[in-house]
C-alpha cells in the first residue's frame, strides 16, 4: 500500500484522476442546478395551463 501511494506521488496519474473526478463533480452539480431550475419552470407552466383550463371550463 505504501509503495502504491509513493508511486502516485511521483506519477501524474493520481493527479489526473483527481482532476477528472473534480470535473465530473462540477458537471454533476451544474446539471442538478440547471435541471432543478428547468423543473420549477415546467411546474409553473403546467400550473398556468391548469388554471387556464379551469377558468375556460364553464362547468368547473
Amino acid at each position: 500500500m505504501l509503495n502504491f501511494l509513493k508511486s502516485l506521488k511521483t506519477s501524474e496519474e493520481g493527479a489526473t484522476a483527481i482532476e477528472y473526478g473534480l470535473i465530473v463533480a462540477l458537471i454533476a452539480v451544474l446539471l442538478i442546478l440547471s435541471l432543478t431550475s428547468i423543473g420549477e419552470n415546467i411546474a409553473s407552466t403546467f400550473n398556468d395551463v391548469s388554471s387556464g383550463i379551469e377558468n375556460a371550463n364553464p362547468d368547473g
